[in-house]
């Protein structure tokens, strides 16, 4: 049950907060967008092997597994999201405006690990204040967190393919520094003030943040089956995403020849679709539950990434791609949602990075992997290993208990 001071807290949010806060999501998801389509480019220019380039998304995943689970440590402990929420926004571009001085492969390892440090403070931020702010509509309000997401996610490949074509890629992270600057001022100046942590409540309540009181909290939420295997389906389903998103425009480039504009206009279609699905997915897991929405994108998602791998160098790859990115999308709110509903709220920060920590390190371990088996077969072999990913996720939902209320009380509600 919410505390009065975290429901005095829910029952006034503008519904504009969730608008700037998926934008600024929007940002932390553009940046990584860019390196994707520039990945090709640099490992050529780098001299890279398929498998040093899945070690680069290795080592930002890797740092990100070590300190996504302190990230939201901090944020349940000290509170003011806002600021939280800019300082990971500046600290997520900077990184890639120091990149433009990278030379060597070790350079650029060294700027992924500050992007793996940076960008772990966003979601924990984000995504535990949406849950407390809107609580009777966590799977929509997630949807257009996720849609932020989304939309930085299909317009970055786009507009820096388009940049390429006129601009070397050094002088493309130089300008792409200038949003994430302007997106971190916007939301330090209307929600710099936001702070949620229970010692906000004090006065009302005589609590107030604890180590000890911490851990009391956290204990029973370790042993809660359902967000274990929330959390196990999460890393697999991480670990495919990665993958994809590093391997997808080296096949598009590599394989099928497209240009850095072609690959961005692909990309495009794999993030422009999510935009139907994601709030599609989110309102009918608030209203019918969360697993049977999530069982079905997920089945939806291992067919569709196993006729990739078949699919080879057709032209129906682009219309896999939509098809991908309906129903691989779908799943990130309500998977948000329900890993929230198994804790308390006052720990949601820490929730949201438990989660993430062990997506981390699913992104992390994956492009190592699929680069190595690209290495040694071909790149439609890595699309056979991301098939065999998502197939482990559906099989550890089976195991998840329904949760209570997701859709039921929605249901009695409506």
């Amino acid at each position: 049950m919410n505390s009065p001071a975290v429901a005095a807290a829910a029952a006034p949010a503008p519904f504009k907060e969730i608008w700037l806060i998926s934008l600024g999501h929007c940002l932390t998801h553009w940046y990584p967008a860019t390196f994707y389509l520039l990945l090709p480019i640099i490992g050529k220019e780098l001299g890279l092997s398929y498998t040093e380039i899945g070690f680069v998304m290795t080592v930002q995943y890797a740092v990100g597994a070590l300190t996504n689970i302190p990230g939201g440590i901090v944020v349940d402990a000290l509170g003011h999201q806002g600021r939280l929420m800019a300082t990971s926004l500046f600290w997520v571009g900077f990184p890639y405006l120091l990149m433009s001085f990278t030379h060597s492969y070790w350079m650029l390892l060294a700027c992924m690990v500050l992007i793996g440090i940076g960008n772990n403070l966003w979601h924990p931020a984000a995504i535990s204040t949406l849950g407390k702010r809107f609580p009777e509509r966590k799977g929509l309000a997630l949807s257009f967190h996720g849609m932020g997401g989304n939309l930085g996610e299909a317009l970055a490949p786009l507009v820096i393919g388009a940049l390429l074509t006129v601009l070397s890629w050094r002088m493309v992270v130089v300008a792409n520094f200038v949003p994430g600057v302007v997106m971190a001022s916007m939301i330090l100046l209307y929600l710099g003030s936001m702070n949620l942590a229970p010692k906000s409540g004090a006065k009302k309540t005589g609590e107030k943040w604890t180590w000890a009181g911490y851990v009391a909290q956290v204990k029973p939420m370790l042993a809660n089956r359902s967000l274990v295997l929330i959390v196990l389906c999460s890393f697999f389903r991480s670990g495919a995403q990665s993958t994809l998103l590093t391997f997808l425009p080296l096949y598009l480039a590599n394989t099928m020849g497209y240009t850095p504009a072609g690959v961005g206009v692909a990309l495009f279609v794999l993030q422009a679709v999510a935009f139907a699905s994601a709030p599609l997915a989110g309102y009918a897991s608030d209203r019918f539950g969360r697993k049977g929405v999530m069982t079905t994108a997920m089945v939806m998602t291992a067919v569709v990434t196993f006729l990739m791998a078949v699919a080879a160098t057709s032209t129906w790859v682009i219309f896999l791609i939509a098809l991908l990115g309906f129903f691989m999308y779908a799943t990130r709110p309500v998977i948000q949602a329900w890993s929230l509903e198994a804790a308390p709220a006052a720990i949601g920060g820490t929730v949201v990075g438990i989660m993430f920590g062990m997506q981390a390190l699913g992104a992390a371990v994956s492009p190592w992997a699929g680069g190595a088996i690209a290495d040694a077969y071909s790149l439609s072999g890595t699309f056979y290993f991301l098939t065999g990913l998502i197939v482990a996720a559906n099989i550890v939902i089976l195991f998840v208990p329904a949760p209570r209320g997701s859709g039921q009380t929605a249901k009695s509600a409506a």
